[in-house]
């Protein structure tokens, strides 16, 4: 993992989402020094359960983090996706009921 891309992505996940590092920190139980060596350090030594937490809290997959899924797009989808089908089924109606009427809007 270069830390041109890693240390990248979570910078640019992290401004997006409007989050200091102290934010990300707390977020993911880490310390702000400790993000800011991800982000910055050559290379990143993350443990993959911090990578998990750091993906699920920018609300990507860890291989976008990693640079193995090159579109954002696609690793928000996949996050979604994975948070999607832990819901409860009630739940996963409710959203699948709102998709079709948000695609028939589409439609029209």
């Amino acid at each position: 993992m270069a830390t041109a891309i890693f240390g990248k992505r979570i910078k640019e996940l992290r401004t997006k989402k409007g989050m200091t590092l102290d934010d990300l920190a707390g977020a993911t139980g880490s310390s702000k020094s400790y993000i800011w060596e991800l982000e910055n350090k050559n290379p990143p030594r993350p443990s993959a359960e911090k990578l998990s937490e750091i993906a699920a809290v920018l609300e990507v997959t860890t291989d976008y983090l990693i640079g193995r899924e090159t579109t954002l797009e696609a690793a928000e989808d996949k996050a979604f996706f994975r948070e999607y089908s832990n819901m409860p089924q009630a739940t996963r109606e409710k959203i699948r009921a709102m998709a079709r009427l948000l695609g028939s809007d589409a439609k029209e």
